[in-house]
């Protein structure tokens, strides 16, 4: 998710009972970022996700 829906998703992880939930922001917009803003958001963001899932 983008920058902007930070609160928003931290409320929906409340209401859906995993308050602290952890999710991947990346700057926003999207839309006006070229291919290659695109692909290292990307290769940052699987990286930090790699992180998350094997952590304990």
């Amino acid at each position: 998710m983008t920058e902007r829906f930070i609160s928003a998703a931290a409320l929906m992880s409340r209401v859906l009972g995993m308050p602290g939930y952890d999710f991947m922001v990346i700057p926003h917009p999207v839309s006006s970022a070229d291919d290659a803003a695109l692909r290292n958001m990307a290769a940052a963001t699987a990286a930090r996700m790699a992180q998350l899932l094997v952590r304990a």
